[in-house]
């Protein structure tokens, strides 16, 4: 596991990779061009607020990698772009126009590679889901409203959903909302991107879970956060360096994902998510909960939302509810104060004016039905199942992993000496594909770990698949 006494040294790497980053950004984005001077080593310090040694290092691996030039008793400069080309393809693209930034999304790019054993997807398999049943709803829905595709939806979302689901927080975790409090988003993915875009300056400390979801952390480092990391165990976080952290760095968000963690399976107890609400106030730092699969419990469900224990508005919720009904309709309520939902809901009029009204009619039809308790009930079971055929499949392979109590992955340990990068390359060439440890973690060295989605692909498939890359493994 993660040894939970390395902070010091990983805080300092970590500054010292996203020092590098921050020039490398800059260049990409033409704010420094051909031959432009960096700024010296102490100023950029005195920015960055950050050690004179954190930004020398970062400028000699900027030098190592040809990006940047000495002047002798002058500074550091930037390559022009007939240096060797294999450096401009890292941070140019050859076009008529170039973007104002470098966009990235390792997950996306390897889940858009097409294979037969799809262990990437952190998806339900279609066929588990209530396709004939939702195609008759989509009938009643345009029933009721047979002008519905004749106008949008508020940017906040359609009044009745919201409504219906102030309904479902109070059933099941007695949270008392309004309609105000909610708003609804096209996926939990545009809810972190509008938090970012609204909550994040360059340069601002956000305290981000070792390992987390990539795209996350992906979308925080276009909005230029500096990450600060929390190693996320089995039982949950270490409290104590949670809250020296927060302490020494007053980070704006802590983003975390406590309910069948993406992408180790882990659930924070209760008593942690009381305390971090504690921590949050004391320490005014916003908790950015996502929450995608809450349903998807095995035996007993999860502890009651971070958000429940919430008075003062320091948690913001990010509900997803359509991943195990229909994926592609694409809900997810945001959850919060109206002084926190109010900014976020002019930041989604700016990005698509809302989410479309049809999704979120069908959505809500469908939801509020009784046929979705039935549904649950079966697609929970088939997804143990899925996960106990992994473990079978896994267990003489010397692989280590907790065994989740729910969600869609199992975190697997590989042994030190077994190179992930190459495994990866090599399965895919025989149509397996796996998400790599190392584009989940903040500091980019969790290189022997692995996460496998089982739940995409159907039972033969994953005895087939799991065995296959156990084979491949071996080779190495």
């Amino acid at each position: 596991m993660i040894n939970r006494h390395t902070s010091t040294n990983d805080t300092k790497l970590l500054l010292f990779r996203q020092t590098y980053d921050f020039i490398v950004t800059r260049i990409e984005r033409r704010e420094l061009k051909a031959h432009d001077k960096l700024p010296s080593i102490r100023l950029l310090a005195q920015e960055l607020q950050v050690h004179r040694l954190t930004v020398f290092r970062a400028y000699q691996l900027l030098k190592q990698n040809h990006i940047v030039y000495v002047k002798e008793k002058s500074g550091y400069y930037v390559c022009p772009p007939d240096f060797p080309e294999h450096v401009i393809s890292d941070y140019t693209e050859r076009s008529p126009i170039t973007s104002s930034g470098h966009l990235r999304n390792s997950l996306s790019e390897i889940q858009q590679v097409p294979v037969i054993y799809q262990f990437s997807q952190s998806l339900i398999d279609p066929n588990l889901l209530p396709n004939l049943y939702i195609s008759e709803y989509v009938k009643k829905v345009f029933d009721i409203y047979p002008k519905l595709l004749g106008t949008y939806s508020s940017a906040q979302g359609d009044d009745e959903l919201r409504e219906f689901l102030c309904q479902y927080m109070k059933l099941h975790h007695s949270i008392q909302l309004t309609a105000s409090d909610l708003l609804i988003t096209t996926g939990g993915q545009q809810a972190i991107d509008l938090i970012s875009r609204v909550y994040i300056r360059p340069m601002d400390f956000i305290l981000v879970e070792r390992p987390t979801y990539s795209a996350a952390l992906d979308i925080f480092r276009q909005q230029g956060a500096r990450f600060i990391p929390v190693d996320i165990y089995p039982e949950g976080y270490d409290l104590e360096k949670v809250e020296m952290l927060m302490k020494q760095y007053r980070p704006r968000i802590f983003y975390m994902n406590p309910t069948f963690h993406n992408p180790t399976g882990y659930t924070v107890p209760t008593d942690q998510r009381k305390q971090l609400v504690e921590l949050a106030e004391r320490y005014r730092c916003l908790l950015i909960e996502d929450d995608a699969i809450h349903e998807m419990y095995f035996d007993q469900p999860p502890p009651q939302p971070i958000f429940s224990y919430d008075t003062d508005g320091w948690v913001v919720y990010l509900r997803s509810f359509s991943k195990f009904v229909a994926p592609g309709l694409r809900i997810c309520a945001v959850i919060g104060r109206p002084s926190v939902i109010k900014p976020l809901i002019t930041a989604k009029s700016l990005a698509d004016n809302g989410t479309p009204l049809v999704n979120q009619k069908i959505f809500l039809h469908y939801f509020e039905s009784e046929r979705i308790k039935q549904h649950l009930e079966k697609l929970r079971i088939a997804l143990q199942i899925r996960k106990e055929i992994v473990e079978q499949e896994l267990s003489t392979t010397g692989w280590s992993w907790v065994s989740p109590q729910g969600g869609f992955n199992l975190w697997l340990k590989l042994p030190e000496d077994l190179p992930v990068e190459e495994l990866l390359q090599e399965s895919v060439r025989h149509s397996v594909s796996f998400v790599p440890g190392m584009i989940c973690d903040p500091l980019r060295e969790m290189r022997s770990w692995i996460r496998l989605s089982y739940s995409f692909v159907n039972e033969g498939q994953l005895r087939e698949g799991v065995r296959l890359l156990a084979d491949i493994a071996r080779r190495f």
